[in-house]
């Protein structure tokens, strides 16, 4: 028996003389502020406008999954060197719980050589020697802090705001509130390179409680790109056609008489997958590049690689795609071996990603991209400024998570360029200048993207959700 019918069936003549007056105002006004009563269908990816105008309109989030060493990559410090091997003061370890240290750990200063880059002498390390070449575009954050100092919970509280699974990603929100530009393309696209899953696995781009037509979807730079996507075996072009047609209708009759956002949703992932057929095979064909510029960032057509993903990130966000996330797993230098110890590990694990992340910036500059496109690069907290506990005795060096402070750098999408924000104690153990935590990180993305965060929410459960939370300040000062 179908509920509605039966009322309908129901319903006498004094009823409907009763609830004409209202019922036709109603209708009316539902015609003006829902389209689906009009009978117009929406597609949810259709660009959007964001509360104010925007600095950024792309973001590519470079998340390294497992957390670089910041203190051998961008936050020097000298008198840490200086006291390399003494015992850690206790002041630094009082009630502090560390991920596999105990006891009385060693001062680890770094084992790099230091210098002074761009307009503004930013301060780098000689394991990322291609970075020096955009100093002047990178914007530093050196006062980074978190809550969590566990990888899954630390990734998924700083990519959904929370650190449990089931809020939606920032990709997410992004795509929520602006749509996408591009009709033939998701508005949200990740790539992973290093064989492996980020650590919260796919909440960590999952939708949560949003749309599906928001989560985040996963290609692959060798074989289809998405999985799925393609006829399946015995099925032409013309009879796929005409089965999504005959679905479509199905759904489309189901919306008028429901008005369900998750029937929408299916409508559009139905027609976008058919348009992704050809859409995406183009886009992700990195063989249509000049040999030089496959050259310069490193990347090999057909291979699975972080270079390769770096040039497909520029590709999607000049075809207009809204936000491209790239994983990179294996940035967890605990020096248990020698691939994850600071010294030749990190040296062969940068050397991955240096230059075709320099590359990156460079090419969105001088396509004049980079303005418009927010990039951001960084893990999920920071590391020890001693020996991790379980390598005491190795002649492997490695570093213990951290989530007091750590650094995360951006470039484009209206940051202020060679600039360093922040500032931590001579033996990198707190912040002792502007501390950002995670939530007013988010907000100050959220704001170049031309979004109040407070306001962009979503109802679920009978209350309003944030990616902030509710927490979170924008620190102006990062804003050009």
């Amino acid at each position: 028996m179908n509920p509605a019918l039966e009322n309908i069936r129901n319903t006498t003549r004094r009823h409907f003389l009763k609830q004409t007056f209202s019922g036709l105002g109603g209708v009316a006004l539902g015609s003006l502020v829902n389209p689906h009563a009009a009978g117009r269908l929406v597609d949810p990816m259709a660009a959007k406008q964001p509360h104010f105008p925007a600095k950024a309109k792309h973001v590519i989030y470079l998340h390294l999954t497992g957390s670089p060493p910041n203190l051998d990559l961008y936050d020097y410090k000298p008198e840490l060197i200086k006291r390399d091997g003494q015992d850690c003061p206790e002041e630094f370890l009082k009630g502090k719980q560390f991920g596999f240290t105990t006891g009385t750990p060693k001062l680890l200063g770094a084992r790099r050589k230091w210098g002074r880059y761009g307009k503004n002498g930013l301060w780098l390390s000689d394991a990322i020697p291609h970075l020096h070449e955009v100093a002047d575009d990178l914007c530093m954050i050196h006062s980074l802090n978190t809550d969590q100092f566990n990888h899954a919970p630390g990734e998924l509280f700083v990519l959904t705001g929370s650190s449990r699974p089931g809020r939606p990603s920032f990709g997410s929100w992004v795509t929520y509130g602006l749509g996408s530009p591009n009709e033939d393309l998701p508005g949200f696209i990740v790539l992973i390179s290093s064989g492996s899953q980020p650590n919260g696995g796919k909440n960590s781009f999952g939708n949560g409680f949003l749309p599906p037509v928001y989560q985040g979807v996963q290609c692959r730079s060798s074989g289809d790109p998405v999985l799925y996507v393609t006829n399946p075996e015995g099925m032409d072009d013309v009879t796929r056609r005409r089965s999504l047609d005959a679905i479509q209708q199905i759904n489309a009759i189901h919306a008028e008489e429901y008005g369900h956002p998750e029937t929408l949703t299916r409508i559009a992932q139905y027609e976008l997958a058919y348009r992704m057929q050809t859409s995406v095979p183009e886009v992700m064909d990195i063989s249509r590049e000049p040999k030089n510029m496959i050259e310069a960032y490193g990347a090999e057509p057909g291979a699975s690689s972080f270079a390769n993903n770096c040039l497909l990130a520029r590709r999607l966000v000049e075809k207009g795609v809204r936000f491209v996330q790239l994983f990179d797993w294996g940035w967890d230098f605990h020096g248990t071996n020698k691939s994850t110890g600071i010294g030749q590990g990190l040296v062969d694990k940068c050397a991955t990603v240096d230059k075709p992340i320099a590359m990156l910036i460079k090419d969105l500059k001088q396509r004049g991209l980079l303005e418009e496109t927010l990039i951001i690069c960084g893990g999920e907290f920071g590391r020890t400024p001693f020996r991790e506990g379980r390598t005491a005795a190795s002649k492997v060096l490695g570093r213990d998570h951290y989530p007091d402070c750590f650094t995360i750098w951006m470039a484009g999408g209206g940051v202020k360029g060679g600039y360093s924000y922040g500032a931590t104690d001579e033996l990198g153990f707190s912040v002792t200048e502007n501390k950002v935590h995670v939530h007013d990180f988010q907000a100050t993305l959220m704001h170049l993207l031309g979004f109040d965060h407070k306001r962009l929410t979503y109802r679920f459960q009978g209350r309003d959700y944030r990616l902030t939370d509710v927490h979170g300040k924008v620190v102006q000062d990062l804003i050009a």
